[in-house]
């Protein structure tokens, strides 16, 4: 953590796979300006991810008659998706312009900060990806984040990709088809060539973009679209109880699928949720202020 003087402003960042949020706060707390900027995976590199946490935070200097000249002024904290170990937050810290002080921590362990106000409890990122994160007793506890590739169950991106694995298994008929799968391809020019070209270069969020096509479609009852969500909402189900077992007795789920998954859950799931006080915006300024970045767990 790189140290400083008593800051005049903090600043906390939420970087997810799709954006990434800032909000930059006075000493007293009042809110002076916010900023949005893109892709704050730290997997994308670091270089691409500070480029897009700058964006937002000079969006929020703007607003409040600031500029770069004030960095070391500021202490900033930030919740990142990607970040994993200590190693990942200090190498991310190391890479970044000279705030007064950086404070990384995953994406998960911000959205638990602001969640409970610092306190205990449990959160479950659906988003572009997925991620479930307790922190009881002082300890963090991960469950899943592990990236597209091998995971992301309960997410608008790994809904997207059941979506584009079904339309063609339908395609060639080896698998039902529906009106839905069928509309897939054709959202894609009618080609499935044109599938695998997108695919070829789609990053999760662009996977995560069919979330609202998919979600529409079982909503008007879609049989393949129906259970594609119902997977999704089973697989959040059993993140969800896992947070339980870890000894969360709150746990709140966020992230852009939340709202509209939220139905499609279990009871028992639905009964174990509270809303979230605070954003993971708020916890990335608690990090600003010097709390626990849970790593190292």
């Amino acid at each position: 953590m790189l140290q400083a003087n008593t800051p005049l402003y903090y600043i906390g960042i939420d970087g997810g796979g799709t954006k990434c949020r800032a909000r930059l706060k006075n000493r007293a707390g009042k809110v002076l300006g916010e900023g949005l900027g893109g892709a704050s995976n730290i997997r994308l590199g670091l270089v691409t991810v500070w480029q897009n946490i700058m964006v937002a935070v000079d969006e929020a200097l703007g607003q409040a008659q600031l500029s770069r000249a004030d960095l070391p002024d500021i202490h900033i904290g930030m919740g990142l998706a990607g970040i994993t170990t200590e190693m990942n937050a200090q190498v991310t810290i190391d890479s970044g312009p000279e705030f007064g002080s950086i404070h990384a921590a995953s994406d998960a362990h911000a959205a638990c900060l602001g969640a409970f106000s610092g306190r205990d409890g449990a959160i479950l990122i659906a988003g572009t990806g997925s991620a479930g994160y307790a922190f009881v007793g002082g300890v963090g506890h991960a469950v899943g984040g592990w990236g597209f590739e091998v995971g992301d169950d309960g997410s608008a991106a790994g809904l997207g990709r059941a979506a584009l694995r079904a339309a063609l298994r339908g395609h060639d008929r080896i698998a039902p088809s529906s009106a839905f799968t069928r509309d897939v391809i054709a959202s894609f020019g009618g080609n499935p060539a044109d599938v695998i070209a997108f695919v070829t270069t789609a990053t999760p969020s662009d996977f995560g973009t069919l979330a609202p096509m998919i979600m529409e479609a079982a909503e008007g009852g879609d049989p393949i679209a129906t259970g594609l969500v119902r997977d999704v909402a089973n697989d959040i189900g059993r993140y969800i109880a896992r947070l339980r077992d870890i000894g969360a007795s709150r746990i709140a789920l966020v992230g852009g699928l939340a709202e509209p998954i939220l139905p499609w859950l279990g009871e028992e799931a639905r009964r174990l949720l509270t809303p979230a006080e605070q954003d993971a915006v708020e916890g990335a300024l608690l990090l600003a202020h010097g709390a626990d970045n849970g790593l190292n767990r």
